[in-house]
């Protein structure tokens, strides 16, 4: 059963990048945001899609039929190699329901249809016991540990997930 459906970032989308920017959920990178660069944050995820570099995505729960959160992956320069970079919030009354592993599985998808990169990365903090969860479940390895600018300007000790787009889907 599918519980979740991810759909491009979109104008109206504000609010809930607003739910998002709490000291909860921004707790393992650095914290709430100004409202300043919230709005930047959305115009940037809006204007997204068209730019052939990756997508955002509103995280919406079937069974409510609401949007519980993001995730999206762009385009980053790692060791090297051009790779995607995957990212993800779940409202916190939805956590803990698998919906952030199935948006991961579905922003994959997303990603391996685009036939750009051989590699996805995610980056959650060490301390990060759910994201780095949602990781394994949704198939990454763990590569170790790495120092990972987030925000910008400040480092944070992540684990270095990676996954293989060009692999056959498990």
């Amino acid at each position: 059963m599918d519980l979740v459906r991810i759909e491009p970032w979109q104008e109206g989308d504000l609010d809930l990048l607003r739910r998002i920017n709490t000291p909860d959920m921004k707790r393992y990178v650095g914290g709430p945001e100004s409202e300043e660069k919230v709005l930047a944050r959305h115009r940037r995820y809006v204007d997204f899609a068209g730019t052939g570099r990756g997508c955002m995505f509103r995280v919406v729960a079937l069974r409510e039929g609401a949007a519980v959160g993001s995730i999206g992956y762009w385009e980053r320069v790692w060791h090297g190699d051009t790779v995607y970079e995957m990212g993800w919030s779940i409202l916190p009354a939805y956590q803990g329901r698998g919906l952030a592993t199935a948006a991961l599985g579905a922003a994959v998808a997303q990603a391996r249809a685009r036939r750009t990169y051989r590699y996805a990365h995610a980056f959650p903090s060490v301390d990060n016991a759910a994201s780095n969860a949602v990781c394994r479940k949704a198939g990454f390895t763990l590569l170790g540990e790495t120092e990972f600018e987030f925000p910008p300007g400040a480092l944070m000790r992540s684990h270095n997930w990676r996954l293989d787009l060009t692999a056959a889907p498990e």
